[in-house]
This record gives C-alpha cells, structure tokens and sequence, in this order.
C-alpha cells in the first residue's frame, strides 16, 4: 500500500503514468532505461534502444540475464505496420546424450554446474534485430554498456539483495568470484560494482560482429572452460547456433488481440487462460473478488495441464497450437471448472496432433519493442568462462528425463522456456507492449495484466501495481504430476473474508513476499498521439519519456 492515500487512482498505485510524445523506455534498472532514452534522443530507433538497454541490464541485472542466456521479442515495425516475432533460444549440447543422465542415475537434470548449460542466443537475437532493424552502428549501441562495465555503477537494492543470495551458492564455480564477488564478496547496495572482463567482450562484439561470439576466440573460450568442467557445450555446438524469426500467435479477448510467441516459451497459457475466462462475466465479480479469483486459479490449473504436456521444441515435435488456442477448445475446457470447489488436479486436454529481466521500448517513429532475455534461474548455471565476464545460462534444466513426453532432452533441442514477451493490438493498429517477469508466474501475469485492463478498467500503472495472485503446483513440463491441487499464493490486499471462502473451496492458501512477476508496459494513444508508460515497485525498474 502506499505511504499515503493518492488524489486519483486506485489506492495501490504506486506512482501515475509516465507520459510522453517522442518515445518511452520501461526496464527493471533505471540507469538501463537512461540508455534506452539516450539511444532514441542520439537518433535511433526502439530496436536498436532495447539492445543498448538489455546489454546495460546484463550487466547491471545479471541476476536475471546477460550474454549467457537467450532472448525473445515481439517488435511492431511501424514501417511494414507488421508484428515479428523472434526467437533466439539456444539448443543443447550435441554430444550430450539421454543415455548419459540414465547411466549416471540422474532423476531429472541438474540446476547449476555443466550439465544444465546451452546455447545462449542472445547475442545471435542481438544482430538478427539489428540486421532487419537497426539504424545506429553497433558500436554506438553496445558502448554505453561498455562504458559502464568498465567505469562500474552502483548495485541497486533488489538487485543486491538477489545477488547476494545467488553468490553464496555459486562461489565454487570456477570463475564465479573472479567476476561477481570483488573483494570476496558479492556487492551491497549502492557499492560500486565493474566488469572489466565483460566490457571487453562487449567491446569485441562490437566491433567484431556476433560471430566474434559464436566462431571467434569468445567460442572457443567457452568450449575449452566447459571441457575443463566436465560440460558438454562445445565450439560446434556455438558455431552452429542458429535464431528464429517466428510468426506470433494470438487470441481475441473481448476486441483486443493479444499477442504471444509460439512454444518452446510458455505464452500459449497466457491465451489459453484469457480463452477460458472470456467466458464468463469477469467485470461484474469484481476485482479480487473470491469467484475473480477462484474462476482464475482453475483456469490457470487448466492451461498449465496443457502446457506441461504439449509445449516443447516444434522443430522436434507436431504441436496442437491452433487447436490449444482456440474458442472451441475454451468452452469445453471451461465446463470442467466446479464454481464451489477447487480442483485437485486436471487431465491435459486430448487432441490431434522458469528469473529474467523483461524491457519495452517505442520512439518517435511509431516502432515498438517487447522484449525478455534471462540465465533461467537468478545468475545462472554458475559456469563462468575464464575472464569473458558472464555467466552461461541453466536452461537445460526444464528438459524433461522421460523418454516419452514431449520435452524429453535430445541432443541439438531447444528446452522448454519460460520466458515471454506480449503485445496486444487493436484494430490491427498497436496497442499495448508489455511482459511480467518471473518463471511460471508470467502467462499467470500476462492473463491478469489483461483482465485488470479491459475487465476492470485499471490504467497502466494501476494494473501492474494490483495485488496478484501466483499459482504453484501444476503438473510441470519436466514430467512432475499435480495431484493435491497446488497452492494459491496471494498478495497482501485481498479481504480476509475472501480468503476464508476461497479456503472453503478447498483452496489451499499461502503468503509469498516475492514471486510474483516484475512488470513494465508502454501503450500508445492513438487519439493524443503519445506514449504511456509503466513499471512496477515490485522491482527496482523506471518508465521514462521524453
């Protein structure tokens, strides 16, 4: 809640809506969404301000992303007036066989050290951007953060609190404290922090272009460390990345179309659940109300049952998406929800056949910029290549060790992904750029940034400053089943009389002080022509314009 009670707005806002004509940054760090400002006001456009942002956030974020990890985006191009989705995950080892984690008695793939390692695509995202998109030199672009790196910046509070959680188990990795813990330990608040190692290899980037990355010295730095640690990740496995440019999905909700990518990620759930809540009359139960939030819970129970089951790579799989995502499947999904009771568990529908750091830019030219990149969980597997300055990602670890479910590891497959841009559109005309960060919690966030919108009638801020609600426990994409319902987490701000009924339901209830999402958003006015923008105080982000 706020320290005081605010003139206008909902009383959990936290701040009004930045405003502005010319463009609008919204990331989790507000030094990156100064860079982000600094690269449109210089003369370029979105895409090439929400790489200078992301590179400054790895940098300054590594608890949720950098260079080791992969990266998503939806980016509306106002010259072709076209969304294009991108996807830039990168695949698995190919040396690295099912067979090794049977023969070695692992139940499910490990989450730090070599084995959950691979192929980051973010930089490979990075040029594909700049290729279709970009207008500034890539020199230009990268170099704030490598003036950063180099110069060093105070550690923001969030950041420093995860950071030192994240170091305590990482400190033996090889390489880990050479980078991250200065002085033997990781950094506090407001200490300056710099990244000698990175700035060089941003600075080789640069000016050597992404297969400085993935052919050069870069890769074969990475092979050798990876060998010398027992990983599997080799100079093949880099040379060989390849991105891809993909065709978002959507569903209509209520005259909004909204906007996701196609699996491996997870942004299906966030259209499946807004399928199912459609129908119902979402407006008059009123927001936080015990049928909102148990109507939501068992259509986010429904939706993950789905997912755990048929989201995985489709380069190695058929996958129902047109089927999962349309209004057919909704209704009859939606009979199976009991308006008293909370279910215990779902069946996946029968058909034919996870930390991150998430950014939004749009400048003056009408270009908008939806995009997400992490390490997977907080600062990653822990594999810090010899004086590179980045952590690799452990995104391996949601393979799946069952040799017949879908998300099952193989070698050269993209693991299941968690991490999800959106993007909604009215009329055919640019709308809404906004994600939720944070594991599970995002198609959960996505579906009630959403409703709070066009259900009930929340600005931007307000609806990404409203209490949330956080399921866990549904059946998971590794092949873990749910079978006692899972746990409904709540935020503070919910009546305790809705609690108690939700109880009565058979809800089981918990309190969670994190976990639910980090949020930024910029929509567009059409009518006034300019730029709303929004970020949340569960993060230490900033929405800024000019």
């Amino acid at each position: 809640m706020c320290a005081q009670d605010r003139l206008t707005g909902k009383s959990y806002a936290t701040r009004s809506e930045v405003i502005a004509k010319h463009g609008m940054a919204a990331t989790s760090q507000p030094l990156a969404t100064q860079v982000a400002l600094d690269i449109l006001k210089k003369g370029g456009n979105a895409m090439d301000a929400a790489i200078a942002a992301n590179a400054t956030l790895g940098l300054m974020e590594p608890t949720g992303n950098g260079i080791g990890g992969d990266l998503f985006a939806i980016i509306w191009d106002a010259k072709t007036q076209k969304l294009y989705g991108l996807n830039a995950s990168g695949r698995s080892p190919k040396s690295l066989t099912l067979e090794y984690f049977k023969e070695n008695n692992y139940e499910k793939i490990p989450a730090f050290g070599p084995l959950p390692v691979s192929v980051p695509g973010c930089v490979d995202g990075w040029f594909e951007i700049h290729k279709k998109f970009g207008s500034l030199e890539m020199t230009d672009i990268l170099q704030p953060a490598i003036n950063y790196a180099r110069e060093g910046f105070p550690v923001s509070e969030l950041i420093a609190f995860y950071w030192n959680g994240n170091a305590n188990r990482l400190e033996k990795y090889s390489g880990f404290k050479e980078v991250y813990m200065p002085n033997g330990q990781a950094p506090q608040k407001g200490e300056i922090f710099k990244n000698p190692f990175l700035a060089n290899t941003l600075e080789k980037i640069a000016n050597e272009g992404r297969d400085a990355f993935y052919k050069g010295e870069i890769a074969h730095t990475i092979a050798q460390y990876m060998k010398e640690q027992g990983g599997f990740l080799s100079y093949e496995d880099l040379a060989n990345h390849t991105y891809e440019w993909v065709e978002p999905i959507s569903t209509n909700y209520r005259g909004y179309d909204v906007w996701e990518l196609p699996p491996n990620g997870q942004g299906t759930a966030a259209l499946q659940i807004l399928n199912i809540l459609e129908g119902y009359d979402i407006t008059s139960m009123e927001f936080g109300s015990v049928d909102y939030v148990h109507t939501f819970t068992e259509a986010k129970k429904l939706a993950f049952e789905d997912r755990a089951k048929y989201y995985s790579d489709p380069d190695f799989n058929e996958l129902p998406i047109e089927e999962l995502i349309s209004k057919e499947y909704a209704a009859q999904r939606r009979e199976l929800i009991n308006p008293n009771r909370a279910a215990r568990d779902y069946p996946a529908g029968e058909l034919e056949q996870g930390n991150t750091i998430y950014l939004t830019v749009a400048d003056q030219y009408g270009n908008m910029v939806s995009l997400i990149q992490s390490n997977y969980r907080g600062l990653g597997s822990g594999m810090t290549p010899g004086k590179l300055g980045f952590i690799l990602q452990d995104r391996g670890e949601l393979f799946s060790l069952d040799k017949y479910h879908m998300n099952c590891y193989e070698p050269g497959k993209r693991p299941f992904h968690t991490i999800i841009p959106a993007f909604i559109t009215k009329d055919g005309k640019p709308f809404m750029s906004f994600g939720v960060m944070g594991g599970s919690m995002q198609p959960q966030g996505h579906a009630q940034i959403v409703v709070n919108m066009i259900d009930f009638g929340m600005n931007l801020q307000e609806a990404g400053d409203a209490p949330r609600m956080r399921h866990g426990g549904s059946s998971q994409p590794t092949g873990e089943k749910m079978n006692d319902g899972g746990t409904l987490y709540l935020e503070s701000g919910l009546d305790y009389e809705v609690i108690r009924e939700l109880m009565k339901k058979g809800h089981q209830i918990n309190f969670s002080l994190g976990g639910y999402g980090g949020y930024q958003a910029i929509m567009y006015d059409a009518q006034n022509k300019v730029y709303y923008g929004a970020s949340e105080s569960r993060k230490d982000g900033q929405a800024a314009g000019y």
